[in-house]
């Protein structure tokens, strides 16, 4: 199944977004991190011209441990889906970055391509030079997904680990088992997932699973997926509140369920097309709890 490329940024984004600390434990373990928050909304709004070209990106805000002491830093993460040089655009939108909150700016770009890297990607960009130091450079972190491998990932703790099995080197791999092991793992600690947590994995394995539809279907209920999740929607539809007294026709819009998915929306986390798709159910199932 062909990913559309915007799909594909807006599950990467949405991964690291739900699974923040496990993504840093993972991929930088030496670095003590703190408190975080997101800035991406404060980022595209001050920068309008790079409204688009941004949509790919994640903006933080988070506390790391620098010279032996928590400081604030802006970490700028880049996910590529194609093996592709692009240190002039992580510098210019460092620079971007630093003017919005004129603190340190940590640049990390994340690779999922498929290819086997005979050479490693640039992970510097020359910006300036003076005559007693020579040339400045920016240098900026590279993730390779596809350097590891799905067999170590699948067997750690961390969930984020066991969706990262599903692009990482699977040779030698079943990968109807990386898929149960990650439908037995979400289901184990479904009273520690968000909703949102919830819906990632769904779509997240829907995306990148390698097996037939009738497959996941079985695996789901081996797993009793099926019991905890029938479907995403369902899903967000029973966790959601549904608060007020709902009289004559409908007032305002569909309250909890839709509100998440609506901030997931305006986050880029969906698209258009996953976001009117999963509130059509939702929609109907309310329509079917007013009083006629």
């Amino acid at each position: 199944m062909k990913i559309n490329p915007k799909t594909h940024d807006s599950l990467f984004k949405w991964l690291i977004t739900s699974f923040t600390e496990e993504f840093f434990l993972h991929y930088f373990p030496n670095i003590r991190i703190g408190a975080y928050t997101f800035i991406d909304k404060e980022f595209i709004s001050k920068y309008q011209d790079l409204k688009e070209s941004l949509r790919g990106d994640l903006f933080l805000l988070m506390e790391a441990e620098i010279d032996g002491e928590l400081r604030e830093i802006v970490i700028q993460i880049e996910h590529m889906s194609k093996r592709e040089d692009i240190s002039e655009r992580v510098f210019e939108y460092a620079c971007h970055a630093w003017l919005l909150r004129r603190i340190p700016v940590w640049s990390m770009v994340i690779y999922t391509d498929k290819a086997v890297w005979r050479k490693p990607m640039r992970d510097s960009f020359w910006y300036a030079f003076d005559s007693r130091r020579g040339k400045q450079v920016l240098h900026f972190d590279v993730i390779k997904v596809k350097a590891e491998k799905s067999g170590d990932l699948i067997k750690k703790h961390s969930l984020l680990c066991k969706l990262l099995a599903l692009k990482a080197n699977d040779r030698g791999t079943d990968p109807e088992l990386l898929i149960h092991e990650i439908y037995k793992a979400a289901a184990q600690m479904k009273d520690q997932l968000t909703d949102e947590q919830m819906l990632l994995i769904g779509q997240w394995v829907r995306a990148y699973k390698k097996v037939s539809d009738q497959v996941l279907d079985r695996v789901r209920k081996e797993a009793e997926m099926d019991v905890i999740e029938t479907t995403i929607t369902e899903h967000i539809y029973n966790q959601g509140k549904i608060e007020g007294e709902v009289r004559g026709e409908v007032r305002g819009e569909v309250r909890g369920e839709v509100r998440l998915l609506k901030e997931l929306y305006a986050q880029g986390l969906l698209t258009k097309e996953q976001f009117e798709k999963m509130l059509s159910p939702l929609r109907q199932k309310l329509d079917k709890l007013l009083p006629k």
